[in-house]
């Protein structure tokens, strides 16, 4: 029930200890717990394309059956969310790109809701294990939205660093 905010709690501590010692893209706590989600959804993502489970997140076929049957082709949709995941991943370790990639990844985060509701209202079971309790669910997923939400609120186009007074040569 914890691997998953685990997977955000221990880069982000990662990374701030790299901050602390020198490591200048992560000397705050906000860079690091943005990165800590980047590292979150990439383990995240790639789940969506393991065929078989075993590892700390869910495979496809156990994200496909979360799927509620009012959605069309879930196999394709769970390719579709992990390809997302991936990007906003991506998107969120690049300034330029992380204001958009916080906000993005937190609408996907609300829309993909369902389905964990679904899971533990049907009793889908995850590779063998329960589906997490929407009373710790909710809550962590909570988190995930709020950090999302913190990287988008960064400045970090153009205008940020103009703003800044830092020139772009």
């Amino acid at each position: 029930m914890f691997e998953s905010l685990m997977l955000l709690a221990v880069p982000t501590t990662v990374f701030r200890l790299l901050g602390a010692l020198g490591v200048r893209r992560f000397a705050s706590w906000r860079a690091a717990v943005v990165h800590g989600l980047a590292v979150l959804f990439v383990a995240s993502g790639a789940a969506h394309f393991v065929p078989d489970g075993g590892g700390v997140m869910p495979s496809h076929d156990g994200l496909t059956a979360m799927v509620p049957p009012f959605v069309p082709l879930p196999h394709l949709v769970v390719y579709g969310t992990g390809a997302l995941e991936l990007l906003g991943a991506a998107g969120l370790v690049r300034e330029a790109t992380r204001p958009v990639a916080g906000l993005c990844l937190a609408v996907l985060l609300v829309l993909m809701l369902p389905a964990n509701v679904y899971a533990v209202l049907e009793d889908v079971p995850l590779d063998g294990d329960p589906a997490t309790p929407l009373w710790f669910r909710i809550p962590e997923q909570a988190v995930y939205i709020a950090v999302a939400l913190l990287a988008a609120g960064e400045g970090g186009g153009v205008g940020h660093r103009a703003r800044a007074g830092v020139s772009r040569r």
